[in-house]
């Protein structure tokens, strides 16, 4: 008999649809913050008026704003604005933007709660793969403070309590976890995406449909993150397309945010991902591939790699992007096609001398060894990147 056990995330509520004006103020009230930290994205405080909107709807509330967090979450781009957020004695912390700036609101509320005011310090506290594939996560105090998040791509990590943070001095991206660094509430308003780079929201729209991917071909799904999955993979395989004909089509985009939305339930209860996932961590980290990216090129090879251990599974994926006569990894990549995005290695920059040390690095990621098909060392890694080359 299937058993198991659903654990409810610590997220108050995500609110979608609704202008982020209105939202915002509305969130603000209901939790009462007098000091909120804004972190955001560069692009966006240079080139619009979205945060001049935030910086109107906070009035005094306002404890600063921080626009200068790198791709891939730098240590020190970290550190610097969790000095800057104790100082000011922020009480919540706002993020507008992608990936990089969720992970690094995240990071902020760790570096507050365990007293880290220099990046050498973050050693203590990230994750370790040990060699037999286990996940060793060394005791953290909570964050003393919560954040609201308002996504404008699509990869999802606005739902979960992990951060992705690179070392730049050893050039490695590292797994950062405890489940109050979840933001306490998300706001999805499409029309803040319409200042998003088309590649960059079609890119991380495939890398919500890696999520859900992964989760339905899990070596441990479960019946929430099945369907949820796979409605994620209907509403992405529509509404993708529907943004690239149509970047105006905020009912398409909203679409796609229900989507990445969907794609990250199991993650909230602990379903593995594969190796699409964990050869990708290394890919941001090491050749500095963007996260979207990372699952075009990987994605397809890495299902057709693992057809032979969940053929049934992966039919189920290809019945929700409406090919159920394609393979999944031809079903992902006729999309990834479709869109216009990279589905080679060379195609996003990575250098042949690289392969071997993305391929060895691949060992040390916990999905890896989670692959649904066993990995047994850096030579299967590197078939798999040959393959995608």
């Amino acid at each position: 008999m299937i058993h198991g056990t659903h654990r409810y995330p610590p997220m108050d509520r995500v609110v979608y649809g609704v202008p982020l004006e209105e939202a915002l103020a509305a969130e603000v009230s209901r939790l009462d913050a007098k000091a909120v930290y804004v972190m955001a994205s560069g692009t966006l405080n240079r080139e619009t008026d979205v945060i001049d909107s935030v910086r109107r709807v906070l009035g005094n509330r306002l404890a600063g704003v921080c626009a200068r967090i790198g791709a891939h979450t730098p240590r020190t781009d970290v550190v610097a604005a969790a000095n800057e957020a104790r100082v000011a004695s922020a009480d919540l912390l706002l993020t507008v933007g992608g990936g990089s700036v969720t992970d690094a609101a995240k990071m902020v509320g760790l570096c507050l709660g365990n007293d880290v005011t220099a990046p050498e310090q973050l050693d203590r506290f990230r994750a370790v793969i040990t060699p037999d594939g286990k996940t060793e996560r060394p005791p953290l105090r909570p964050p003393p403070i919560r954040s609201v998040d308002v996504p404008t791509t699509l990869s999802a990590g606005e739902f979960t309590a992990f951060a992705g943070c690179t070392d730049t001095a050893r050039n490695v991206k590292e797994s950062f976890g405890h489940p109050m660094m979840m933001p306490l509430t998300v706001i999805l308003d499409p029309a803040i995406t319409v200042h998003t780079p088309e590649w960059l929201f079609l890119s991380t729209g495939i890398r919500a449909v890696d999520h859900a991917v992964e989760d339905l071909c899990s070596i441990n799904p479960t019946p929430f993150s099945d369907g949820a999955s796979l409605q994620a993979l209907r509403l992405l395989a529509a509404g993708l397309p529907a943004v690239k004909a149509d970047a105006a089509d905020l009912d398409a985009r909203l679409n796609c945010q229900l989507g990445s939305w969907m794609s990250i339930m199991g993650s909230q209860n602990g379903v593995a991902k594969g190796a699409s996932h964990g050869i990708g961590h290394v890919l941001g980290g090491t050749a500095h591939v963007p996260h979207g990216y990372t699952s075009c090129v990987m994605l397809p090879h890495v299902l057709r790699f693992n057809q032979p251990v969940n053929a049934e599974r992966q039919r189920w994926v290809s019945e929700a992007l409406g090919q159920k006569d394609k393979t999944a990894g031809d079903a992902v990549a006729e999309l990834i096609a479709r869109l216009g995005l990279p589905g080679t290695l060379r195609d996003v920059g990575v250098k042949p001398e690289q392969l071997d040390a993305i391929a060895s690095g691949s060992m040390h990621d916990r999905w890896v060894h989670t692959n649904p098909r066993k990995i047994d060392g850096p030579l299967a890694v590197r078939a798999l990147l040959d393959a995608a080359w």
